[in-house]
């Protein structure tokens, strides 16, 4: 046949050789490695043991030690090789996130940069994990979408089991625990938590009519803000920025943010910080994507084209040189 034409499994004599897993197992339940012209004249072999389910695995041959590499996967603490990319790519992207008394904004540009290649402009840089917890996202695009999937699956199977969601700091840990082993690995995962706790319901669980206050003042509810990166770094704060226009988002936060910021004024600055990092930064761009998080869940605000920002920006500017003129 073509397939085995261009195989060479017509080439090779028939080899047949049994391969169990380790010495503590039955050596019924083993490998059978033989090749292609040998699968079409022998059947199934039924084992005893197995209660009539036929065991045996036909695997073509390889001009390598199949066998050993076969092996050296199963037994190897550490089977997953890294495979280098042809050529280095470059990304960057801005994303930040903050705490006010009117709880938590997270916000990032679209732009998904592949060295100097923009791969795409729109991208969704911002995740929501559950109706309290958005995750922001800065790294690879692969791995960020991975992990992010991986714990919203985590969380949903927490919820099921114990009949109440993880905290945020408990999925913080939970996420800092599952990326430290691939410490040191091409792995490139950098995500902020951006959520809101709420105390557990003791009520409900007294079948009481009257749900518990949420007081944001106590280290079990209220806003959070953890940053989780894929060496296992895991840190609480205020205010974080990451991604290659970090610098110059914490040059206008550092200036225009403080706990006493009205809604729409920490909308405002969240805004002009993305801004001003896509106005530098190469690598960030095209549009602002924003969410405020409060004891009610999260609500987004509608994307917004950072032209705009910018037309308006300029506006502002020369409306301040023509007083200036006028003085």
């Amino acid at each position: 046949m073509a397939l085995e034409d261009v195989c060479s499994f017509t080439d090779r004599s028939l080899h047949h050789k049994w391969f169990s897993f380790s010495a503590s197992e039955d050596t019924s339940a083993s490998l059978h490695v033989t090749d292609c012209s040998s699968f079409r004249r022998r059947s199934l072999k039924v084992f005893e043991n197995t209660s009539g389910i036929p065991f045996q695995f036909f695997v073509p041959p390889s001009s390598h030690s199949f066998m050993n590499r076969l092996s050296s996967f199963f037994w190897s603490p550490k089977h997953s090789a890294t495979v280098r990319r042809p050529f280095p790519l470059s990304h960057g992207t801005t994303t930040l996130g903050f705490l006010f008394q009117g709880g938590v904004i997270a916000a990032a540009d679209t732009r998904a940069s592949a060295g100097g290649l923009v791969a795409c402009p729109a991208v969704h840089k911002i995740t929501p994990i559950h109706s309290h917890l958005v995750v922001t996202s800065s790294g690879s695009g692969a791995d960020c979408m991975l992990w992010e999937r991986i714990l919203i699956r985590e969380i949903r199977l927490y919820q099921l089991r114990h009949g109440h969601r993880l905290s945020i700091r408990g999925t913080a840990k939970l996420l800092s625990f599952m990326l430290q082993p691939f410490k040191g690995t091409d792995v490139c995962v950098a995500l902020t938590l951006c959520g809101w706790d709420k105390q557990p319901d003791t009520a409900a669980a007294n079948n009481q009519i009257t749900p518990p206050t949420i007081d944001p003042t106590s280290p079990i509810s209220g806003p959070k803000l953890i940053y989780v990166c894929s060496d296992g770094t895991r840190l609480q704060g205020d205010v974080f920025s990451v991604g290659s226009g970090s610098p110059y988002a914490y040059s206008v936060l550092d200036i225009g943010l403080r706990w006493s910021l009205g809604n729409e004024e920490a909308v405002s600055l969240a805004r002009e910080a993305v801004f001003r990092a896509t106005h530098r930064d190469a690598y960030s761009g095209n549009n602002v994507d924003l969410y405020h998080i409060t004891a009610h869940g999260w609500s987004q605000r509608p994307r917004e084209d950072l032209k705009e920002e910018y037309y308006r920006d300029m506006k502002k500017r020369c409306k301040g040189g023509g007083k200036k003129d006028k003085i």
